[in-house]
C-alpha cells in the first residue's frame, strides 16, 4: 500500500536513432588537389555610431533613470525617517505614562 508503484514507458522518451549497418571501404589513395583558397573573414558588425542628436537622447535618457531612482531612494529614506520618529514619540509617551502609573501608587 506504501510502496510506490513507478508506470513503465511503453515508448521510448527522446531521439530514437535506428541502428545502421556500417560498412568498411577500401582505402584508396587520391590525387593531389591544389590547395583551396582561403576562408574570407567573416565581415565585422557595423559600428555604432552616434548622432548628436542620439548622443543628446542617450545623455538625457540616462539623467532621467538616475533622477527618478535618486528620487526612489530618497523616499524610502524618508518614509524610513518619519516611521523611527513616530516610534520614538509612541515609545517616550509610553514610557511616560508608564513613570506617571508607577508614581501615584
Amino acid at each position: 500500500m506504501f510502496r510506490p508503484k513507478v508506470p513503465t514507458n511503453p515508448m521510448p522518451t527522446g531521439i530514437v536513432t535506428p541502428s545502421t549497418v556500417v560498412q568498411s571501404a577500401a582505402v584508396v589513395p587520391s590525387t593531389q588537389t591544389p590547395p583551396s583558397a582561403p576562408a574570407v573573414p567573416a565581415p565585422s558588425r557595423p559600428r555604432v555610431q552616434l548622432t548628436p542628436g542620439a548622443l543628446v537622447t542617450v545623455v538625457g535618457g540616462g539623467t532621467a533613470v538616475v533622477l527618478v531612482v535618486g528620487a526612489v531612494l530618497v523616499s524610502m529614506l524618508l518614509a524610513v525617517a518619519v516611521t523611527a520618529v513616530s516610534l520614538t514619540i509612541c515609545a517616550l509617551v509610553i514610557r511616560s505614562l508608564i513613570a506617571s502609573e508607577g508614581k501615584h501608587r
